[in-house]
This record gives C-alpha cells, structure tokens and sequence, in this order.
C-alpha cells in the first residue's frame, strides 16, 4: 500500500535527506517548508527518485494557521515526519531576545503544532505515526547553544508526554529519532553572536543515515531511535560525572563545535530562509557517493576516448 507521507522542513539537512529517502519507497510526499523556491527543487528531486506522486506546500510552522492549511491540502496522512529546526550561537545573555525566542518558537512550539494537528488527523482516521526530530542535545546540554538545547529538552518531555497519551490509541504512534552530530547546512545557517561559525562536533552522522532511521520508525515504529556512534557515552558522562562534563564541555564546544572562520553577528535563518543555503549536506564530510559518481564518469569518459584513439 502507498503511503502518504508529510514532510516538515523538507528543503534542507535530514528533512531532505527524508525525503528522499520515502520517495524511493514509492510513497506519496507532501512536502513542506518555508521556501517555495527550494521546495521545487526537492520536488524535482524526489519525483526522479521514485515517488508516486509529489506536491509542495510552503509553510512557516511559526505561523498561525499554517499547520492547519498544510493538513487540509491532504486527505490522508500516514506518516507524518517534521524535522524543521533553526539554531542560535552565542551566550546567553548576548543572543538578543527576539531571536532566542524565535528558536524556541521554530524547534519546539513548531513541534508541538504539528503534533497537534497530526494526532488529531491520525484520531480520526485511526492510525497514523508521528515522526519527530530530536536532538542528544535533548540529553545533554553545551554551552553557546541555549536556544536550541532548550527546545530539544522540551521537545523530549513532548514527545514522553504524547506517547503516554497515545496508549490507549493503537493505531497512533509517536516516534522520536535522536541524532548527534549530523553533516547538514544548519550550522553555518544558524544565528551567530559568538563570532566563530559553527560545525558539527565529531564524529559526524550523515543526513542520509537518519533518514533511514526516519523511515524505519515509520515502517516499525518505535519510542526513541538514537542515531550516533557517542551518544549513549555522552549522556553516561553527562548523568554519571556532572561535575567533570561540565569542566570538559566548555574547551571542547570551542574546539570542536566551533570553526576558526569569523562571522559578524548575524540573525541567520531564524526569521526567514536562505534558499542559497539550503542542501542535504553542509559539507562536513565527503559525499562518498558523488566521488563514486565522478570516478565512474571519468572512467567512462576516459574509455571513450582510449576508443576513439584505437577506432
């Protein structure tokens, strides 16, 4: 059977990476984000993937009434999966209120709108999975990163909460997939008050990688999938030793989680999107797959003129 599968925040980092990824399933996507622009080009992607059929629907899940909109373009949902995240660097008290406010407003009351509108679609028709995005940093904290720890906290306490909730409703499933670090465009896309672009800390996952987490919560749902090789010794060191976490986590952030390159400060993506920006990959690692792609090229390309030498 196809499924019909929404996909929040489907123009960049794992929500493209999703999509994708059920579009070579055969399933039917709607996908949504904030810009219109990007979204044709996931669109396009994810019809010569396979999909059965694709449409687009731009949404700001801050906005009142979108999320509401987004559920009446479909007359089923089988799946849905939100991944829409904005993050802020920067202490505290220097990240200004306004966009501090607007990351918890994005990653976290963003979630809770669409698990309202999701569960109360899957309500009526008697089945459906909730696929949300956590974070490890929804286990632990680091500093330079309130915002966005903040709302993977909240949305950890959420997700609990809605799975309880749901007991007494078979056919609805609530999921949380877990990733730690993940090479996707949020970093350089976040707001920056601590004038150091951010990166992903090593070891770093693959968009590609959660999505097929993703989509293994959708076909057996689950409670919680963690997807990273140190995120279990992370929170053992986050729980277990508080006191030495917190003496490492600090000089660690500034040498792994933060580049060497400059950045003025800058309000980033948080209130509104940056199509130039948008990718499944921020280029933390190499896309093994599109060095295959090129080597096969130009071993092809290099037969062809061997032949046409020797013809």
């Amino acid at each position: 059977m196809t499924r019909t599968v929404v996909v929040t925040g489907a123009t960049s980092g794992i929500g493209r990476a999703a999509a994708r990824e059920f579009a070579g399933r055969g399933d039917r996507l709607v996908l949504a984000a904030r810009s219109s622009e990007t979204l044709a080009e996931v669109r396009r992607e994810c019809a010569d993937a396979g999909a059965a059929e694709v449409r687009t629907v731009p949404t700001d899940v801050t906005e009142p009434g979108a999320l509401d909109a987004l559920a009446a373009e479909v007359d089923r949902i089988d799946v849905w999966v939100h991944t829409a995240a904005v993050m802020a660097y920067g202490r505290f008290e220097e990240i200004p209120a306004e966009v501090f406010d607007q990351v918890v407003r994005t990653d976290l009351l963003g979630s809770a709108g669409v698990a309202r509108v999701a569960l109360r679609h899957f309500k009526e028709t008697g089945a459906g999975t909730l696929i949300l995005t956590g974070s490890v940093l929804g286990h632990i904290t680091a500093p330079y990163m309130s915002g966005y720890v903040t709302s993977k906290w909240g949305l950890q306490g959420l997700a609990r909460a809605l799975q309880q909730e749901s007991r007494d409703l078979p056919g609805v499933n609530v999921c949380l997939v877990t990733p730690g670090s993940v090479d996707t465009p949020v970093y350089q896309q976040a707001a920056n008050y601590v004038g150091r672009i951010g990166r992903p800390p090593l070891p770093i996952t693959t968009p590609e990688r959660v999505a097929r987490a993703i989509a293994h919560c959708a076909d057996r749902p689950r409670r919680e999938i963690s997807v990273g090789p140190v995120n279990l010794l992370m929170r053992v060191g986050f729980t277990a030793l508080p006191a030495v976490y917190d003496v490492l986590v600090g000089p660690l952030m500034r040498l792994g989680g933060l580049t060497g390159r400059p950045v003025p400060p800058t309000e980033g993506v948080v209130f509104a999107p940056n199509p130039a920006g948008e990718a499944t990959r921020g280029g933390w690692l190499p896309d093994v797959s599109r060095a295959v792609r090129s080597a096969v090229g130009a071993t092809a390309a290099a037969g062809s003129a061997m032949r046409r030498r020797l013809g």
